[in-house]
């Protein structure tokens, strides 16, 4: 009879156990990336459960793995498809244009200035993952700065005119056709063969990603200035999901992001940028192979130009289109973070 009791007291606690544990399907940023294999990947497999003592782990997947598309995935997440999504904000953009004043180009030059931009953007986020996809972010981590891989011999920003470029985000579009260019949607896997095939003659991503992805076998020329801004992927909770967790769930998965996931990827995004322009061009050390693309230096009268175009051009028809107050938040967020203010109607 004692037997029997402990063993069904033993089976009642392992039950418990079992019932404690909260498992969260997760849907991470392109695979091949390093954001995703040196910080989303180990967090959720490794650091998220050993901070919970395994009460919370994750069913990690990517959304190139399950063969959507980068703008599907905040949408599915509000839809409760997956429980926790992380990609770049720009791809959900068609969704709500206000999400465009996130990551604005030209405005941080180095990782520090990136964040601060995006810290003072963090109340705008908040909203409208919470109004438009019904989630609740739990981090933002920059992919390095989106710089312009090209197919054809550029010596500086005036020889972009009359090109073809994939842009990274909407507001690097409109930038690039206010200098002249031909702004070009192109989904990130498809943007080797559009290079090969002259579909486009230069492309913007991040220098890491474009050596992880091969696109300096399909390009010349490396112009390392940051028309595309720097790419901020968001980490976002289903917000059904979110309200379904304790009060501890919530703040060691909160707090986690934002000391194992977010901080790391801040801390080393400057320092990516100079190892992975020396990667591509062969100029400087690498810890991979080196290649040989030719480095483009924009010059100061490049970027003041450039920047002279987003202030009295892009940044107001951004406004306009995300209507509302948005243009006034932001100058009173971003904007005052900045230095920079959006001439407003």
């Amino acid at each position: 009879m004692r037997i029997r009791v402990g063993l069904v007291a033993l089976s009642m606690t392992v039950l418990s156990s079992a019932t404690m544990a909260t498992e969260l399907s997760v849907v991470g940023s392109w695979s091949g990336l390093p954001l995703h294999k040196l910080y989303e990947k180990p967090f959720w497999d490794e650091k998220m459960p050993a901070a919970s003592d395994g009460k919370i782990t994750a069913n990690l997947t990517t959304h190139d793995q399950m063969g959507i598309k980068g703008g599907d995935v905040f949408r599915m997440l509000g839809e409760g498809v997956f429980d926790v999504g992380m990609t770049v904000a720009d791809y959900a953009v068609a969704d709500t244009p206000a999400l465009e004043g996130l990551d604005v180009p030209l405005i941080a030059t180095d990782a520090s200035a990136a964040k601060t931009m995006v810290d003072a953007a963090r109340p705008l986020i908040d909203d409208i993952y919470k109004d438009v996809f019904n989630a609740k972010v739990l981090g933002v981590a920059p992919y390095p700065p989106q710089v312009v891989f090209c197919n054809a011999d550029i010596g500086s920003l005036e020889d972009l005119k009359g090109k073809k470029i994939r842009a990274s985000g909407r507001l690097t579009g409109k930038l690039l056709e206010a200098l002249g260019a031909e702004a070009v949607s192109v989904g990130f896997g498809e943007v080797p063969g559009a290079l090969q095939k002259g579909v486009v003659d230069c492309a913007v991503t991040g220098a890491g990603s474009g050596y992880s992805a091969g696109w300096w076998e399909v390009s010349t020329h490396l112009m390392p200035i940051p028309l595309g801004g720097w790419d901020p992927v968001v980490t976002a909770i289903n917000l059904d999901k979110w309200n379904s967790l304790s009060a501890d769930e919530q703040s060691m998965i909160e707090s986690s992001v934002k000391a194992e996931l977010e901080a790391p990827a801040w801390e080393t995004a400057q320092n990516a940028l100079v190892t992975d322009i020396a990667c591509l061009t062969g100029n400087g050390e690498c810890p991979g192979d080196k290649r040989s693309m030719t480095l483009v230096e924009a010059t100061d009268a490049d970027v003041a130009t450039a920047r002279e175009i987003l202030l009295s051009s892009v940044l107001p028809d951004w406004a306009e289109r995300a209507g509302g107050d948005w243009g006034q938040r932001w100058n009173d967020t971003v904007g005052k973070a900045t230095g920079v203010q959006i001439p407003l109607k």
